[in-house]
This record gives structure tokens, sequence and C-alpha cells, in this order.
């Protein structure tokens, strides 16, 4: 759940009218800090690159395939109802979603299959069918990571720990009485390790790990948390697919007199001292009282801000990882296939070796299966399927990635065709790829890494990109690059943080 103290900035008492916002970036934080920002009174402008909203949450439509092309789980839907909520407006009315019955389904490479079902009773006999060693271990991983989660969200997600005033607040003080519990002294690996007895369930757990780009083997344990939001909360879908959050968000910010400029580039950001004081593109330059960016900090440090003080350490900090994505038209109908599936590696840890030591990627690799059109039926012909096919790579250090995608997909449809007893190959009628160069391209992420930097040790949460610069004034930072990290749930966190940041310094209380 959303702690207590994550409250929406209120817009009614506090109003900003006369000021002038801008926004670089219109991705999911950008759009969330755009409609909290006009909430308050700010006139509001969005720059964006690219013709249409939403960064790396965004759609492909080809042949009569629909496809989402960026993340594909919705977890934490109150953070998107919040913004309607702050609006007016009820969420279910422009996007509905329904809570899945079915969190994941697993392929293992010895053979057998284990579905991840969300109610506790149906988990409970499906761990009985597989023969799952100590099925207790999973409930009481589940209720500590609740325990883990609970205490350490208000701190590590849904606050500016950045900033010294609030480690005087309760939620502070209540974390630090209880840092044994973070266990962040050891690797999420080592802790899965200790606590199941069954491989397979070291395996499941351990992929939480790639929900923030990070390696099971060298991340904190303390991110086994994750797999709070998705097993006990619950893995959610609107039923018009992962893009409609894009649109819902981009009409509620419209409605609020949010405006936008697509295909209009933000250059630089214009200084002034230690000010930020607007933004130039090719059209000229504008001035602001805030700008808010939500482009990827490497790429602004190099591209839009002289004399970023965090620039070095930018650039030492380890990327996460990337994907090379393939978006198939299936011409069949596979009813053993779940929405989200995951064909595990026969060696886990080669895979992440490969990844985070050799900027490299192993012949045998864990592949992510999503199929939007068994939520969506629209998103495929009639007794056909789209297929999002996933793989965790390395971001671009130069790689040749021709010669890779080649053999990955080679790899790729062997293990597909072996786990599913199938050939897959001959019912592709249509085929779209992804990789870090084009994510690079698209969405002037660093190397296409998905999250910004790694979280691939115990002081990566402190490490990363804080969400307001001490040293430059009226500029602020969201997206999935800086704190709390990436993925649509901390992309809207840290657009709540941003405006809470920006409340407290136009109310003088910063």
């Amino acid at each position: 759940m959303v702690p207590d103290n994550f409250k929406p900035v209120s817009g009614a008492n506090n109003v900003m009218v006369g000021m002038k916002a801008a926004v670089i970036g219109a991705g999911i934080g950008g759009i969330a800090a755009a409609v909290r920002l006009a909430a308050k009174g700010f006139a509001v402008t969005v720059y964006e690159k690219n013709p249409t909203p939403g960064g790396k949450v965004s759609e492909l439509r080809s042949g009569g395939y629909r496809f989402d092309t960026g993340p594909s789980l919705f977890t934490l839907p109150g953070l998107t109802e919040d913004l309607f909520t702050l609006c007016g407006e009820r969420m279910a009315d422009t996007i509905p979603y329904r809570r899945l019955g079915v969190n994941c389904k697993y392929f293992f490479p010895e053979g057998g299959d284990f579905t991840f079902y969300h109610a506790r009773e149906q988990l409970w006999a499906e761990m009985n069918r597989a023969a799952i060693a100590d099925p207790e271990s999973v409930f009481r991983r589940l209720d500590r990571a609740a325990e883990v989660y609970e205490m350490s969200a208000p701190v590590f997600l849904f606050s500016n720990f950045h900033r010294l005033s609030n480690f005087n607040t309760p939620p502070y003080r209540n974390i630090a009485r209880k840092l044994h519990k973070l266990d962040f002294m050891r690797t999420m690996h080592g802790a899965n390790r200790r606590d199941f007895t069954d491989a397979r369930l070291i395996k499941i757990f351990d992929r939480y790990a790639t929900y923030n780009g990070s390696d099971p083997y060298r991340a904190p344990a303390t991110l086994n948390m994750i797999s709070y939001l998705e097993n006990n909360i619950g893995a959610f879908f609107p039923e018009k697919g992962m893009y409609s959050i894009v649109e819902g968000l981009y009409g509620l910010a419209k409605r609020q007199g949010v405006g936008f400029r697509f295909g209009e580039e933000v250059k630089r950001i214009i200084t002034d001292g230690r000010k930020a004081v607007g933004v130039a593109t090719d059209r000229g330059e504008e001035r602001y009282d805030i700008i808010v960016s939500d482009v990827d900090v490497k790429y602004l440090a190099r591209c839009l801000l002289d004399r970023h003080p965090l620039k070095k350490r930018l650039g030492r900090s380890r990327p996460s990882s990337s994907a090379l994505i393939f978006y198939w038209q299936v011409e069949r109908e596979y009813p053993q296939l779940e929405l989200h599936n995951i064909l595990f590696a026969s060696d886990y840890k080669k895979e992440f070796d490969a990844i985070f030591k050799k900027d490299d990627i192993s012949d045998d690799n864990t592949v992510y299966i999503f199929v939007s059109s068994k939520a969506v039926p629209g998103d495929a012909p009639r007794g056909c399927e789209n297929w999002f096919v996933m793989i965790n790579v390395p971001s671009d250090t130069g790689q040749e990635w021709d010669e890779i995608i080649t053999r990955v997909r080679r790899n790729i449809i062997r293990k597909i065709d072996r786990t599913l007893s199938t050939d897959i190959e001959k019912h592709i009628t249509g085929e779209h790829i992804a990789s870090p160069l084009t994510i690079e391209h698209t969405t002037s992420s660093a190397g296409g890494a998905l999250y910004g930097a790694a979280s691939n040790s115990a002081l990566s949460a402190f490490l990363r990109h804080p969400n307001v610069l001490g040293t430059m004034e009226n500029l602020y930072f969201t997206g999935g690059s800086v704190h709390p990290g990436g993925g649509i749930p901390l992309c809207l966190a840290s657009a709540s943080i941003v405006c809470d940041e920006i409340s407290a310094k136009t109310d003088g209380n910063g």
C-alpha cells in the first residue's frame, strides 16, 4: 500500500498563478509533474523531442497488431489514482484496470512450470502441484517483504532523503532503530539462498533485481521488498493496455491547461549564475520560474547543463541493464502462456556475470514473454497473439549489436521451441526489434540503460541522483534515472517529491 504520509500536493490553497514552469520530457514522470504543477496554478509547458508522449512507455501498431513497447507491469495503481483525485476526477473513468489473478508463469530449464497466483489459496495449491519444497517459506518471505516495505517506503521511495530536515521525521527515526531488518549487508541472492531450499524459488525471487536493472548476486537484499508490490498488493493491468496510462495522464494534463510542444527538443538549460532561468530549443529561448527535467541525468549533464556538479560521479556510475526486445506478430494462439511469462536460463549467475562483468550476453538467457492480447483481445487478430519477447542485456558500450541480435534471436527461438514444444519461427508473420541503440536514440537514455544507474551495492540508494541540487536553484529532476528509481510507480513518486520540494520553496519554507 501507499504510505499514509504520501499525499497529493494541494492545488486549492497554494496556487502560483502567473509563475511559469517548463518540463523537459513527456515521460510518465514529466507528465505527472506537469499535472501536479498545473494543479498548483503554474502555467506549464512540456517539451518533448518525440512526436508523442510517454518516453519509455510507448506503443507500436503494425498489421492489425498493437504492442506495448516498454513497461508491461502495472503496480501501485493508487499513485496514478492520486493524480486524478488531485484534479477532481476518477481514474476509473479514463484508465479502467483490473487486478490479475496470475502474476506470472515460470518455465524451468529442467522441465516443469509454476504459476504464481495472487490469491494465497491458489498459490498454496500450485506449490503442492509443483512439489515446491517448504512452501511455507514463500509466505514467510512475503510477510517479511511487507514489513520491510512498510518501514522503508516512506524513507526510500516517497520522500526526499537528500533533504537533511527529513531525518528528524518519524519515518526516518523509526527506520534508524530497525536498520538491521533492511538486510542491506547481504545480497539479494544470498538472502534467497538462505530462505529457500527449492532452487526454483531462489530463481523466482532473484529475478526481482531485474525490476530496476540490477544483479541479484550483488544488489542488496533490501530489494527483496520489491516482491511485496507484485505478490502482496498485486499485479494489475489496464483494460486497454499499458499505453492507455500515458494516454490517460496526457489527457488529464491537457484538461489542466498544460501545453505540450512535441518535436521540440531542449538543447540547453539556460542558467544565470546558480539559477536555472530558461530553456533553449532550435526555435529560440524562453524564460521560466521553475524547470523540471524528466530526461536521463547522464544525458542532461553531458548535453544540457554546463558545470553539472555531479557529472564526474554520474560518469563513474555503473549503468543498469538494457533490453533486447523482439515484437512478434504470431499467427497462432498458445493457451499454455499467461499474460506474463518467464523462461529461465540454466545458469542464472552466468547470465548476470555476462551482463555486468563482461558487457556481453550469454548463450542461454532468461526470456520474458509478454502477451498483452491475453488481456486486451483487440491487440491481435482473432486466433493470433502479439508477443513481446525480451532478454536483459548490458547497456551499449560499442558491442556489435547486429551480430548479437542474430545470435540471441536464434538462441531464444531454440529455448521457446524446446519449452513450448513448438516451431515458433513458422508462426511469426512480422517482427520489430528494439535494442540498447534504439532505446538510447528514442529516449536519450545513456547507453540505452533502462533505469539509470544499477543498484548493485548497499549504498546505491544514497548515490542515486537527487531530485534537487543544492548548487542550482529552480531546477528539479524526475523520472527513472533519479531518486527513487525506474518503473512507472517510482517515476510517479519522483514527480510528487519534486512538487513537494517546489511547494516548500515557493511557499517560503524551502
